[in-house]
């Protein structure tokens, strides 16, 4: 008998635009790479920016647009919602505090609340 497969987390307010515009992979990857940061977009991209540079310029597009409506100033950190997508992909609590600067324990707890 196969057990059903773990249901990808779901993003929290703050993470919900990007997820939207950028879907799961490139959100994880992009709140990795720019969280805490402030949010420049331009409404017309000209392929010079990182953000272009990482999730294309017609996402940029979109997701300056999406700024316009609903988003905070800051990328947000998202570190408990990180530490669930990295878990959900398969990746180590060792990984997982290593990549979002954290605690084994503060991952073990982010991950516990979860389960319980």
């Amino acid at each position: 008998m196969m057990l059903p497969a773990r249901p990808m987390p779901k993003p929290t307010p703050q993470v919900e635009p990007f997820f939207e515009v950028l879907g799961p992979d490139l959100t994880v990857a992009f709140l990795l790479q720019f969280g805490g940061a402030e949010l420049v977009l331009s409404n017309d991209p000209q392929g010079r920016s990182a953000v272009e540079k990482l999730i294309g310029s017609e996402k940029a597009k979109a997701l300056a647009e999406s700024r316009n409506r609903s988003m905070q100033k800051r990328v947000p950190l998202a570190k408990q919602w990180l530490a669930r997508m990295l878990h959900w992909q398969g990746h180590s609590g060792a990984h997982i505090a290593r990549t979002l600067r954290a605690t084994d324990v503060s991952v073990r707890g982010w991950l516990k609340e979860v389960q319980s």
